[in-house]
C-alpha cells in the first residue's frame, strides 16, 4: 500500500468515525433533547448535580463538544444561568472519557453486530425504531474504529511515521499536537480513540498518548467558541469559561506531566487502559479543582462586594 493509499484509508476511517459520533449524538438529542434541556435548567441549581449531569449527558452523547454547544445555546436563550452552566461544562470533560474506555475494552469487534441489530430493530414500529437508530450508530462508531485500527497497521514499518509519533513523548509537543488535531476534527473522542489505538498497536508510547489526550481537552473547546460567535455577552463568557477551565487545567498539569505520567505508567504499566485512567484522573482533577475555586469565589463574594 502506497503512502497516499494509507493516508486516504486512515482519513476515510476518521471521517466515518466522526459521522458515526455525530449520528449517535443527533439521534440521542432527538429522543432526549427536550428532557435534557429541562434537566439542565432544573438541576444546575446545585453544582454537584450540574457536574454529575454534565458527565452523564456527555457519556451518553459521546461528545463533550455537543454538550458544551447545547450549554452555550441555553445560556444565550436565558434557560440556563451562567453560574449553573459552569459545573455542567466541567462535568462534560469527565463524561467524554467514556469513549476512551470503550476503545480500551476493545468493543470495536461488536460494531458489525450492532449495525445489523440496529437495522433490524429499525424495521419495527416507530417507538422502537428510534432505539434501532441509536444501536445502529453505536455500531457504526465501533466499526469505524475497527477500520481505523486496520488502516494504521502499515505504519509499523514506516520510520517517518514512527519518528513523528515519537514527538508526542515531549509533553508540550504532545499537548500541542492533541489540541490542534482536536480543533481540526472538532471531536476529542476522535483524538483519544486514535491515541489509544496507536498505543494498542505499539505505534505510540503511553506517555505520548497521555500528552495528546490532555491537549485534546483544549482543542475540544473550539466547538463552544464557534457556537458563541454572534451570540450575546453571557454566551461568549460561558464559552470563554470553558476554554479557561480546560486551558488552565492543562497549564497546571504541563510542568509535572512527565513526572506524573511516569508515575502512572510505573504503577499501572503501559497500555491503553493506563491512558484511559490518566485521562479520567486528569479531568477529575480539573473538575474538582475548579469546583472548589468556584465555591471559594462565592464564599468571598459578599466581602468583595462590601469592599467595592
Amino acid at each position: 500500500m502506497t503512502d497516499f493509499q494509507l493516508a486516504i484509508a486512515a482519513l476515510a476511517a476518521v471521517v466515518l468515525f466522526l459521522h458515526g459520533l455525530h449520528g449517535l449524538s443527533r439521534e440521542l438529542q432527538r429522543v432526549g433533547g427536550e428532557p435534557l434541556r429541562h434537566w439542565l435548567a432544573r438541576t444546575t441549581r446545585s453544582r454537584t448535580a450540574g457536574f454529575a449531569l454534565g458527565a452523564g449527558a456527555t457519556a451518553l452523547l459521546q461528545s463533550s463538544s455537543a454538550v458544551s454547544a447545547i450549554v452555550v445555546t441555553l445560556v444565550e436563550s436565558g434557560t440556563l444561568a451562567f453560574r449553573g452552566a459552569l459545573p455542567v461544562l466541567l462535568g462534560s470533560n469527565v463524561g467524554t472519557t467514556a469513549t476512551a474506555w470503550l476503545v480500551t475494552l476493545k468493543l470495536t469487534q461488536i460494531g458489525p453486530i450492532a449495525i445489523v441489530a440496529g437495522t433490524l430493530i429499525g424495521l419495527l414500529p416507530w417507538r422502537i425504531r428510534v432505539v434501532g437508530r441509536m444501536v445502529f450508530y453505536f455500531g457504526f462508531v465501533m466499526f469505524a474504529l475497527d477500520l481505523l485500527s486496520n488502516a494504521l497497521e502499515p505504519l509499523h514499518g514506516d520510520p517517518r511515521a514512527l519518528a513523528l509519533l515519537n514527538q508526542a513523548d515531549i509533553p508540550w509537543r504532545g499537548v500541542l499536537g492533541g489540541a490542534v488535531f482536536t480543533a481540526a476534527v472538532q471531536s476529542s473522542s476522535v483524538s483519544t480513540g486514535l491515541a489509544i489505538l496507536l498505543v494498542q498497536q505499539g505505534l505510540l508510547t503511553t506517555p505520548g498518548a497521555i500528552a495528546i489526550v490532555v491537549g485534546a481537552n483544549i482543542g475540544t473547546t473550539t466547538t463552544a467558541l464557534l457556537a458563541a460567535v454572534g451570540a450575546g455577552p453571557v454566551a461568549r463568557r460561558t464559552a470563554m469559561a470553558n476554554l479557561g477551565f480546560n486551558l488552565g487545567g492543562a497549564l497546571m498539569v504541563l510542568p509535572v506531566l512527565g513526572v506524573a505520567t511516569a508515575l502512572v505508567v510505573r504503577v499501572a504499566g503501559p497500555g491503553g487502559a493506563t491512558v484511559a485512567t490518566a485521562h479520567l484522573l486528569f479531568n477529575l482533577f480539573v473538575g474538582f479543582t475548579f469546583l472548589a475555586l468556584l465555591s471559594l469565589r462565592d464564599r468571598w463574594r459578599p466581602t468583595a462586594a462590601a469592599i467595592e
